[in-house]
């Protein structure tokens, strides 16, 4: 059987709304205790997604960074043993004086790239940008982070811009560790549809594999979205520099929700009007597959599959959360790693399953758009101190022994019970 490590993670999403950022390390406290650190030791952890964020080091120049913070929390994990694993961009879009529209996202984020390698040159693993396709479909298309835009044109740009800043970023790293491994992290979902809209899930379906074959080279003019990204602002000359020069990642992160698979149908009627979005042709409803009756969801082994029979890269699940009682968190984290092992046994190589948001995520629920509220991770901050949950003594067992065992396990969970169909897809339709 083959061995799948357990990687741990801080949710340090910094997104912007017009002229407000909002910062989940601030909000979870987590900034403020050096402790967490050790809190996280306890787990038995040996890797960790850990924040260097631009926004926070360099807020107003990169002539004038401030490495307080980070100085003190990487040389601490450096002391307990534990790998970071550095993301420098998570969902935001850089600090005042630049954005992922603008050219000097890339040579900015490249530079602020070689300093962190050089005054950190101990560090191996990097995430320079976190999900390029999704924080580009939210900014760029959705208009719901900044700069808030609700074009193709603009969802391009901004997809271009972070992949191009992310093969930058790790060739300024590599001058300074030519053994720094990029670990690539994207949503992994699959979309369904109507008979009607299938034109829609098949485009969607191909755009989910964009940020990791841009980086790979894979967009050629023979890739099926070649064309579109021409005809929505992408240069030949772009795209020939990825195709001629690729940076494929170490390792293809996968992030996988219980919303990741959607469903799209163009019924209107039988869905709440905030589900409701359109193409250039005609409106339609996108909402949660897993809602879906009679729908089989692909889950996240297949998934791991198809990116490693598509890649021949190693994959790990790099984000695993789930906003539910503490029994659900269980069934859901324990799901994913039986799926990872599973992949791994047919034959992908399986590096990891990473417990995402340690210290839970504020406002997900409205797409940190707004203030709403907060879900717990392994541990519980609302009383400004972490209190351990009932995932801390499950992860401990996972990282130490690769197996936990308790009753709760045995139950579906929510995601598999008949109650929670919500809407249904006539194949007649």
């Amino acid at each position: 059987m083959a061995t799948v490590d357990l990687w741990g993670g801080v949710e340090c999403s910094i997104r912007r709304v017009h002229d407000d950022f909002s910062d989940q390390t601030r909000l979870s406290g987590h900034r403020q205790r050096l402790s967490d650190l050790d809190e996280i030791a306890e787990l038995g952890l040996r890797k960790l997604r850990y924040p260097v964020l631009w926004e926070n080091v360099a807020p107003d120049s990169l002539d004038r960074p401030d490495w307080s913070w980070t100085d003190e929390r990487l040389n601490r994990l450096r002391e307990l043993g534990i790998a970071p694993i550095v993301g420098l961009v998570h969902h935001g879009s850089g600090p005042r004086y630049t954005a992922m529209d603008q050219p000097s996202f890339v040579t900015g984020l490249a530079r602020f790239a070689r300093m962190v390698a050089e005054r950190y040159p101990w560090v191996t693993d990097y995430t320079p940008v976190n999900e390029p396709l999704t924080t580009a479909r939210f900014s760029g298309l959705y208009g719901l982070w900044y700069p808030h835009s609700h074009d193709s044109a603009a969802f391009v740009r901004m997809l271009l811009h972070q992949v191009q800043a992310t093969k930058a970023a790790m060739l300024a790293i590599r001058e300074v560790n030519p053994a720094a491994r990029l670990v690539q992290t994207e949503d992994l979902g699959k979309i369904y549809s109507t008979p009607r809209l299938t034109y829609q899930a098949d485009f969607e379906n191909q755009r989910r594999w964009l940020t990791f074959d841009l980086l790979c080279g894979r967009v050629t003019p023979r890739h099926l979205l070649y064309g579109y990204l021409r005809e929505h602002g992408a240069t030949a000359e772009e795209l020939a520099a990825l195709e001629e020069a690729p940076l494929p990642p170490d390792v293809l992160g996968i992030n996988y929700y219980v919303t990741s698979e959607r469903f799209l149908d163009e019924r209107l009627e039988h869905y709440p009007s905030h589900s409701v979005g359109s193409n250039e042709l005609e409106h339609y409803a996108d909402v949660e597959a897993v809602r879906v009756a009679p729908l089989e969801l692909a889950g996240l082994r297949n998934l791991l599959l198809e990116a490693w029979q598509r890649y021949q890269l190693p994959v790990a699940v790099t984000e695993v959360q789930l906003a539910c009682t503490r029994e659900e968190q269980m069934r859901w984290l324990q799901q994913a790693w039986d799926a990872a092992n599973a992949a791994a046994d047919a034959g992908a190589d399986v590096r990891a399953v990473t417990v995402w948001a340690l210290f839970g995520a504020y406002n997900w629920d409205t797409l940190l758009t707004r203030d709403g509220t907060y879900e717990s991770g392994v541990f519980d901050v609302r009383s400004g101190q972490p209190r351990r949950t009932a995932l801390f003594r499950m992860v401990q067992q996972l990282a130490r022994h690769h197996s936990y065992h308790h009753p709760v396990l045995h139950g579906a969970g929510w995601w598999q019970r008949p109650g929670r169909f919500a809407y249904r897809h006539f194949q007649s339709a």
